[in-house]
């Protein structure tokens, strides 16, 4: 059975530089999926499961560590990134493995033959979970990470059309919002409406402490969560408050529930 890999970094030379040293390095290695940005990442790994994810940090939207976050125990994590820093804390705890830009093959194949203990370790049942205190250090970087670059830019109204008029929504009047192909299903205190706009356009501009994504078509406002209940294969459903409907909540987004 072959090892698995998700490669994730905004720069599709990088992409394809990486994905050929592996090849060299790791020749029985396949690389499943690519994503160019962190909310594609988390996409791309509930729908392949690979065993090993190659992050790049920096990262439009999303950036590599709070999709690291979603993924979290779930696959071996890399971090792929010009700033060691970044990922030097999380190296010597054992949590987290990475590989400094520019690319170095002879760094890399060190962190392949980490690697490939590891994942023989697992298949033997021996040694410790692959990211024992993984979240722990992922949520520490996170906030470091928020801490250095400063509250984001967010909106406060969406636009829509409803009817013949066009409507100002306040969003944090908003419960939830859900993919529809090219559109955007945006529910609220005043009812529902359609947008010309994409979910993953919407996700990078609301504020990420309040909007989250629990599902790949789906974002919601969490002052609007009354309870999340567990479902069959780590899955679960949110409660909204006031309302009747549940959303579905995939296993790479329960992590946000933990304290419910």
């Amino acid at each position: 059975m072959k090892t698995t890999a998700l490669i994730a970094d905004d720069e599709p030379l990088l992409r394809q530089r990486l994905a050929a040293a592996l090849a060299r390095l790791w020749p029985e290695l396949e690389i499943v999926a690519e994503a160019r940005n962190g909310r594609e990442a988390v996409e791309l790994f509930d729908q392949h499961q690979p065993q090993i994810v190659f992050m790049d940090v920096h990262m439009p939207g999303m950036n590599g560590i709070e999709a690291a976050r979603c993924i979290g125990r779930q696959a071996q994590l890399v971090f792929v990134t010009a700033h060691e820093n970044y990922a030097v804390e999380a190296f010597r705890q054992g949590a987290i493995d990475y590989v400094v830009k520019p690319l170095d093959e002879e760094r890399l194949d060190d962190t392949v033959q980490r690697l490939r203990q590891r994942l023989g370790a697992q298949d033997a049942g021996v040694g410790s979970t692959p990211t024992d205190g993984v979240e722990v250090v992922l949520e520490k970087l996170a906030q470091e990470m928020r801490e250095r670059l400063g509250p984001p830019k967010t909106l406060n109204w969406i636009k829509a059309s409803v009817g013949n008029a066009v409507r100002l929504i306040p969003v944090a009047q908003i419960f939830y919002l859900r993919s529809d192909a090219k559109y955007t299903l945006v529910v609220w205190d005043g009812g529902e409406a359609l947008i010309r706009r994409t979910i993953r356009e919407l996700a990078d501009e609301l504020d990420a402490q309040q909007f989250v994504q629990i599902h790949r078509s789906t974002i919601v406002n969490m002052h609007r969560v009354s309870q999340m209940t567990h479902g069959s294969n780590e899955t679960g459903n949110v409660h909204l408050s006031g309302r009747t409907e549940t959303l579905p909540v995939s296993r790479s987004y329960l992590h946000l529930f933990r304290q419910m």
